[in-house]
């Protein structure tokens, strides 16, 4: 059930938004001509320790949803709520600080710093939170060995495969145990093998360590590690995206394959 107007979100709920409208330079209510539709009146939450999948085809709406959850943009409409601290009315500054102690992101692209060594792309947070060099080395180094990489901590990026350095941006992602990891199709470049690996090693964490994972793919494999799942479809949640108007009031949300219904409205 969405909360009304000016109230804080369950004290459950770890990650929670309400009503996200955001636009590609068009109306919020229409898709933008680059392919990737804005949000309109997306809800969702998300408690601590799960697992919540978005799906979709390309282009409706998964990427956009990720950077309004995780504070890379701010939503023209709605409210996105991180442990009951509103991130839609943070500044840049604060924003950045939350992404870079509180989550962690994994792209379909490692980004990895080619002049940096493989154990210090994966201890970046930590260094630039302001962990001590041996801190922040152990710790990445601990993950690049779970990972199976530990072996090449000392290399530079440019001497792994594709897969490896994807492993790299994982470790990155859960370095400093954060409280979300945002996934943006993270196991597309991989071939199965790997993307088995990545998505078990992600997983494991999750559940180990209590943290909470929003994946953004179209990957049916990837989709049944999670949870839930929350589907959208031109940047509206797929039951309501065919609807004229605005509904009377806020569905009960709705269940895929048997999973347990999901907070949504549009």
């Amino acid at each position: 059930m969405v909360a009304p107007p000016d109230t804080a979100p369950p004290d459950n709920d770890v990650l929670w938004a309400r009503s996200l409208h955001y636009s590609h330079g068009k109306s919020p209510r229409t898709k933008s001509a680059g392919g990737s539709p804005g949000l309109v009146g997306v809800s969702v939450g998300v408690r601590q320790g799960e697992i919540l999948a978005l799906t979709g085809p390309r282009g409706s709406g998964k990427t956009t949803l990720l950077r309004c959850l995780s504070g890379q943009l701010r939503p023209e409409q709605g409210e996105v709520w991180f442990n009951s601290v509103p991130v839609h009315t943070m500044g840049a500054l604060g924003r950045e600080r939350l992404r870079r102690d509180r989550f962690g992101w994994i792209g379909p692209e490692p980004q990895l710093l080619p002049e940096l060594k493989v154990w210090e792309n994966a201890a970046l947070p930590l260094l630039l939170a302001g962990a001590s060099h041996r801190r922040a080395k152990h710790a990445a180094c601990e993950w690049l060995e779970r990972l199976d990489i530990g072996a090449f901590a000392r290399k530079r990026p440019g001497a792994l495969t594709r897969a490896e350095s994807q492993r790299v941006a994982l470790a990155r992602a859960l370095v400093n145990e954060p409280a979300v990891i945002f996934g943006d199709e993270p196991t597309a470049p991989l071939h199965r093998a790997e993307r088995a690996l990545l998505l078990r090693t992600l997983t494991t964490a999750a559940r180990s360590h209590g943290i909470t994972v929003v994946l953004a793919t179209h990957d049916e494999e990837t989709a049944a590690a999670a949870d839930r799942r929350l589907a959208l479809l031109d940047g509206r949640p797929a039951a309501t995206a065919g609807a004229t108007e605005d509904p009377p009031g806020p569905p009960a949300g709705e269940t895929t394959e048997g999973q347990a219904a999901c907070s949504l409205s549009a």
